[in-house]
């Protein structure tokens, strides 16, 4: 796994059952809430922090998703992404990267298409288990539970800096 990891350059994720837990809530209003885990978040700052980029292509459309990638600093986002490998393929135009230096992480069959191209595919523990029979990796979390912090800290012990990171937060 670690031959798949090491040249990641970019890891893609989905929203929903991926970075939250799935989840929809809606307000009296009709206004729309998600759960995001801090300490995905968190996984994804590290990442950044050590040159590897952070994409969503997501198949709904959600103000804020928009929000969460922006604190993030995500600036590739696909919302509304029905037909999920068109919007992978514009990313690698976008970036330049080729297959096998793509991650992605999904839950649902809409992601599948994807998860066949990449050089790693990862799934939550939550995931369907037509997902999980195509993934190279399923966490032993949940979707928004730690699932994307999980294969954030693969990456980076894959790429041999996971020393580096953790000694970053010593007092």
């Amino acid at each position: 796994m670690n031959d798949l990891l090491k040249n990641i350059q970019l890891l893609l994720l989905d929203v929903d059952g991926v970075m939250t837990d799935g989840s929809i809530i809606y307000d009296g209003s009709g206004l729309e809430t998600k759960c995001f885990n801090v300490r995905d978040g968190h996984g994804i700052k590290m990442l950044q922090r050590y040159g590897i980029q952070v994409g969503i292509i997501t198949g709904r459309v959600s103000v804020v998703v928009d929000i969460r990638a922006k604190e993030l600093g995500i600036a590739l986002v696909y919302q509304g992404a029905l037909k999920k490998l068109e919007s992978y393929e514009d990313v690698k135009l976008k970036t330049g990267l080729d297959n096998s230096q793509i991650a992605y992480m999904g839950d649902d069959i809409i992601d599948v298409p994807v998860m066949r191209q990449v050089g790693f595919a990862a799934a939550p523990r939550d995931a369907l288990p037509e997902v999980k029979a195509v993934a190279h990796y399923t966490a032993s979390l949940r979707g928004g539970r730690g699932s994307v912090r999980e294969v954030c800290d693969l990456i980076l012990k894959a790429r041999g800096v996971w020393d580096e990171v953790s000694r970053r937060y010593e007092l």
